[in-house]
């Protein structure tokens, strides 16, 4: 797992990771092209946790990001970089109290709900994975509804898009994967819907990667 030869940034990705996603809309976004090599979370037991990747990130998770001389894992933690080294179009507002915002609602999701509902946890669930990952998800859009209502406009945050707006639009995504019922959350569909109709939301979505099984291809 060699950096790229084209001297791009390297992505280590699953086409259907969340994690993933949200840092693929924040390449996209700013325009940064890069290469992609896929980890398929489920094949040969799951190439994320080979003594290879390992070496590439030691929690052996999703995404990993190989750019600028460094390797950087943890979806926000690289989407923060980014937004530090490539400020534009900016992610963060300027204002301090919507920069707040935006970091707890993306705390929100990546924090209080993504982890109960991911692989690892999921296949240690067993039979009631889908049971549990509905409680879990629904447990944290009854909030995240709440929330939202104060704080947004045609976006999470006001009506430009943001670091939250990169962790809704998968979270979403795997509410109906999961079969949860997105009838209470108004707030939160029609942000959604705003978002998948940007260009950045619809080249990174888990349909049309590298890595995506043909059945499932957009």
């Amino acid at each position: 797992m060699a950096s790229s030869p084209s001297g791009k940034p390297v992505l280590y990705s699953y086409f259907r990771s969340s994690c993933s996603w949200r840092v693929r809309i924040a390449l996209a976004l700013k325009g940064i092209t890069y290469d992609q090599v896929p980890v398929n979370l489920l094949k040969d037991g799951g190439q994320q946790l080979t003594a290879e990747f390992q070496v590439v990130n030691p929690m052996q998770q999703v995404p990993a990001l190989k750019i600028d001389g460094i390797t950087l894992s943890q979806s926000l933690a690289i989407i923060e970089y980014l937004e530090e080294t490539r400020p534009n179009p900016r992610l963060l507002p300027q204002d301090q109290k919507k920069r707040a915002q935006v970091r707890m609602i993306s705390d929100h999701i990546v924090s209080g709900i993504q982890p109960l509902q991911n692989l690892a946890i999921l296949q240690r669930v067993g039979e009631k994975k889908l049971e549990w990952a509905q409680h879990y998800i629904t447990n944290g859009f009854q909030a995240l509804e709440r929330i939202l209502k104060h704080t947004a406009g045609r976006y999470c945050v006001g009506d430009e898009v943001s670091m939250a707006d990169l962790c809704l639009v998968p979270q979403v995504y795997n509410a109906e994967r999961y079969k949860v019922d997105l009838a209470p959350y108004p707030t939160i569909t029609r942000i959604n819907k705003a978002l998948l109709e940007l260009e950045a939301f619809q080249v990174s979505h888990p349909t049309k990667q590298p890595d995506t099984p043909p059945e499932l291809r957009a």
